[in-house]
């Protein structure tokens, strides 16, 4: 089956931060930020193959081989459904820390999927690019999650009801929903905050748990502020990966005092995230938590916004021209 190619051979695209988890919703549900982000460059090519050919912003840390950097490996998943004449060139330009538990992997993999679909002709609906993009975090960290890639992609908060078989649902966030993200310039590993996790729990504690799950996507979905605050409350796995990072509770803390809704990791972590019902509260909440973490000599990055409801964005045109 041929599909209509665009017009460009070559395009930039940028893909969000997300935060994964939500509190107490582990692998199941996520949202996109409108800052950071990745932007990332295709081209088509005459030489065949998939390659990276530059990568900036990542000190040097990045694979740039096809089969371990996350782009390519998404491309490449793309391409064993919707083959091209043309081999693939990819620029990734990092705008974003790694390992901040702000889905830097899912953002590079997003923008490059959306970007070679496009210059494909758009064959694939972005839900339908979600599987590649999967494919890509197994790649990056052992385990195909969808809790990024998934809200990456598509913006909003995104409910991962069913991995097998996949079950993506789009979630409209409140009007009036505001998050803060506080990133600490630490780093930890998607492994190692995997790895210390219990293999199993109680069920009087999955009960609670539950129960915070079904009152989160409640809340979300009748715009009820206060119930997704009292819901925001993870009783599984923040208790154990907090413990990785300095000053958590203190950190915490001072995001409650300053007017959150409520306060959990992003990700994995370092990075925490918090809710409010104004810009101005949201920002005062990022310097509450700034400042916290100050106290303890790290320095933070911090970021407030509604939440991104519109995922990857072409940047036209790209400086970039395939040889």
């Amino acid at each position: 089956m041929s599909y209509p190619y665009a017009m460009e051979s070559s395009v930039r695209v940028f893909a969000p931060a997300t935060v994964a988890n939500v509190g107490c919703a582990y692998d199941i549900l996520g949202f996109a930020l409108e800052a950071p982000g990745d932007e990332v460059c295709i081209s088509l090519s005459t030489e065949p193959g998939v390659r990276i050919t530059a990568i900036s912003g990542d000190g040097g840390r990045l694979p740039r081989a096809s089969n371990q950097n996350t782009a390519a490996v998404a491309v490449q998943a793309f391409l064993r459904q919707i083959p091209l004449e043309q081999g693939v060139e990819i620029e990734v330009h990092k705008r974003m820390p790694l390992g901040s538990g702000l889905g830097s992997s899912a953002a590079s993999a997003a923008a490059a999927l959306h970007g070679i679909n496009y210059l494909a002709g758009t064959p694939l609906s972005q839900t339908e690019l979600i599987p590649f993009a999967m494919e890509a975090e197994k790649a990056a960290c052992g385990s195909a999650h969808a809790d990024n890639v998934a809200p990456a992609l598509l913006g909003g908060f995104v409910l991962l009801r069913s991995y097998e078989p996949l079950d993506v649902v789009p979630l409209p966030p409140p009007p009036n929903l505001y998050y803060t993200v506080v990133h600490p310039e630490i780093e930890l590993r998607t492994e190692d905050s995997r790895r210390i996790l219990k293999k199993e729990i109680l069920l009087k504690d999955a009960v609670v748990q539950w129960g915070n799950i079904a009152g989160l996507i409640t809340g979300i979905l009748q715009k009820d502020l206060d119930l997704i605050g009292r819901s925001l409350n993870d009783i599984l796995i923040e208790p154990e990966r907090s413990l990785l990072i300095p000053g958590f509770e203190s950190v915490k803390l001072a995001a409650l005092n300053a007017g959150a809704l409520g306060c959990s990791l992003s990700g994995s972590g370092p990075s925490l995230f918090a809710f409010s019902a104004s810009l101005q509260t949201s920002q005062a909440i990022g310097t509450a938590m700034g400042s916290a973490f100050a106290d303890l000599g790290i320095k933070t990055q911090k970021f407030s916004s509604l939440i991104n409801c519109s995922g990857p964005t072409l940047i036209k045109p790209s400086t970039h021209r395939a040889a």
